[in-house]
């Protein structure tokens, strides 16, 4: 397999996360349209990430914040969003850089993606099914076991052939000559020592 030199996964990457930024964005200024809510799933411990004691506490790996009837002053940079919350009845404020969030999820339209996380692996999908890289391991090796089978089963059947026409029993260049019928004119076997002079 070929090398990714652009890398494509790093662009693809930056690329939905300017989406989040766009749509937290337009949210700022004009509110959440319609029925649009989000739900952001961001890692607790990366870089840039502040929150409380007691919210760290609560969530030490990873957090999921739903922007829907509860939330204010969302403001949003180049790199980061920053919002007020209430866990409890007790308001938070939560600054969160878009490199920290692992997932977004808009449930009024059944549209979301995950990101891989800081240390290149993906988040576990939801669906807990097999990735695209194990599918495509398992058909590769499927197609060589069928190979395999093929080339087991081939020598068997070439074998079947040879038994019906055995070496033994074609006849050789000169019995081939000597039973050759005679082919009438234009046809006939000439000998070149008819030709010699005697």
């Amino acid at each position: 397999m070929a090398t990714d030199h652009i890398r494509y996964d790093i662009l693809a990457q930056a690329a939905l996360r300017g989406v989040v930024r766009t749509v937290l964005a337009d949210a700022a200024k004009k509110g959440l349209p319609g029925e649009h809510h989000f739900k952001i799933t961001f890692n607790t411990t990366a870089p840039g990430v502040r929150l409380s004691e007691r919210m760290r506490a609560r969530y030490p790996k990873d957090m999921t914040i739903v922007l829907q009837h509860q939330f204010w002053d969302l403001a949003v940079t180049e790199q980061a969003f920053e919002v007020g919350l209430s866990f409890g009845g007790v308001p938070e404020r939560v600054v969160v850089p878009f490199e920290a969030v692992t997932a977004f999820y808009d449930p009024a339209v059944q549209f979301g993606f995950q990101f891989e996380t800081m240390d290149g692996t993906a988040e576990p999908e939801v669906d807990e099914g097999p990735t695209t890289a194990e599918k495509m391991e398992k058909m590769e090796k499927m197609e060589k076991m069928e190979k395999m089978e093929k080339m087991e089963k081939a020598p068997a059947a070439i074998r079947a052939v040879a038994d019906d026409k055995r070496p033994e029993a074609l006849p050789g260049p000169s019995e081939a000559a000597a039973a050759a019928p005679d082919q009438g004119p234009g046809g006939e076997v000439v000998r070149l020592d008819r030709f010699r002079k005697k």
